[in-house]
């Protein structure tokens, strides 16, 4: 793994703290429980971790293995960003700030990660998924989280 991607969700868009994203995880999403999980219910999409609005900090896939957050993607020339990646989604939305425990435990699983794999770059999922991909949005502040201030590599 050479690369952590950023990302945000939010299920349903804009609500916080019910088990939408882990069930979408686990694959055992709803489709009845909310409109908008029927029109997602049936994607099959995974992350290695999901950081929650309180700091929570879940894991479903090892990182010895491949999670399907990125998409149709490329860095540096590279397709298939699931497959060198890891992903790291943010409770959250583009239209809202994110909580100061976000970035504190961010920056330590950054960290950890960094330490633990040849880490060249922390970018968003918009910088992989340009034009098909707004995540994390206009209110991660990337300066914030580029003052952990050993990062190897490029900070988006």
């Amino acid at each position: 793994m050479s690369l952590i991607v950023v990302h945000a969700i939010s299920l349903p868009p804009g609500e916080f703290g019910g088990d939408g994203i882990i069930r979408l995880f686990g694959n055992c999403l709803d489709a009845f429980a909310h409109p908008y999980f029927a029109q997602i219910s049936t994607l099959r999409v995974s992350a290695h971790f999901l950081l929650r609005r309180d700091g929570e900090l879940i894991q479903f896939v090892s990182c010895a293995q491949r999670a399907w957050h990125a998409g149709l993607s490329s860095w540096n020339g590279r397709q298939r960003c699931n497959d060198f990646s890891l992903g790291i989604e943010l409770e959250g939305c583009d239209d809202l700030p994110f909580a100061p425990v976000q970035y504190r435990r961010l920056r330590a699983l950054i960290r950890a990660l960094c330490a633990a794999y040849p880490i060249e770059a922390v970018v968003g999922h918009s910088d992989i998924a340009p034009g098909r991909k707004t995540d994390p949005g206009p209110h991660f502040d990337w300066r914030r989280l580029a003052s952990i201030g050993d990062f190897p590599g490029a900070c988006r």
